[in-house]
């Protein structure tokens, strides 16, 4: 089936704004410029989405049970005409709206997102792909091509320590996987309500630190995937690429960072993003 997009969505971008298509279990082909992934978890089913002339097509057995969780993974009914305002009025981030970029792929429930963000605390890259592939691989409901869903917190739940330890291969982080995956399990913890938590972002920022291994970083993160962009998200990399561009490769300290990105308001943390990410730096 196909689905309206609005006027300033970009497909491309969107799907290739940050790491979470290379991330069981989505999949991303870009050079077909398709984006797959399992939705579900009872009873999960693969879909794969492209873009069209005028709009999205779904590739699904049960395309329209899809609709709702595709739109929210794409942030189709979320809206950046602020953003790109505000980026037309800076000449060097003009090309932002001038190619729509800002929609961030998020996945279909805050629990993925939570779990992901813990992944990638610490840790290259390529170390948090391990993890989450095994975590994907071992502990995911298989559907009927083969592939396997994100697991649920009930499944995560009925591990014991060991299997985030020498399975997943998580290290320190299998203590936090584990009490998560406990306390969402049993209704202690509901991260899906941080989508329509209407609380400043500091407070919100504060009760996602309450979770054990979610430190500032990984807060910051997730709170971009629940729409808020107050926090800039700093991590080694983030700096390097600032250093690199904004400082002539000299180190600084983060209040420099900070200050660079706090005329851009509450936008900042995707803007930060978004210029240490362009295209040839």
């Amino acid at each position: 089936m196909n689905i309206e997009t609005p006027p300033d969505f970009n497909f491309q971008n969107t799907i290739s704004g940050h790491g979470w298509s290379e991330l069981l279990p989505f999949e991303i082909d870009a050079t077909a410029l398709t984006l797959s992934r399992v939705f579900g978890s009872d009873k999960p089913v693969s879909a794969t989405l492209s873009a069209t002339s005028d709009g999205l097509k779904i590739e699904s057995r049960d395309a329209a049970a899809l609709k709702k969780s595709v739109r929210h993974i794409l942030r189709l009914d979320e809206s950046f005409d602020d953003f790109y305002a505000l980026l037309k009025k800076e000449k060097r981030l003009a090309w932002l709206a001038e190619n729509n970029a800002g929609r961030l792929l998020r996945s279909p429930t805050v629990f993925e997102d939570l779990v992901k963000s813990i992944c990638t605390t610490n840790c290259s890259w390529a170390m948090t792909k391990i993890m989450t592939t095994n975590l994907v691989n071992k502990l995911g409901t298989r559907t009927a091509d083969g592939k396997r869903s994100f697991p649920t917190a009930e499944a995560m739940a009925n591990q014991p320590l060991e299997f985030y330890k020498d399975e997943m291969r998580a290290g320190y982080r299998s203590v936090y996987f584990k009490e998560l995956a406990e306390n969402v399990a049993t209704g202690r913890l509901n991260p899906e309500l941080w989508l329509a938590n209407d609380a400043p972002t500091k407070d919100l920022k504060r009760e996602m630190k309450q979770v054990l291994g979610v430190g500032d970083y990984a807060a910051e993160n997730l709170l971009k995937l629940v729409g808020r962009y107050d926090g800039l998200a700093l991590d080694s990399w983030l700096r390097g690429r600032f250093y690199k561009k904004h400082n002539r490769d000299v180190k600084c300290d983060d209040r420099q960072i900070v200050k660079f990105y706090d005329k851009f308001g509450k936008w900042r943390g995707l803007v930060i993003w978004l210029d240490m990410t362009e295209k040839g730096l």
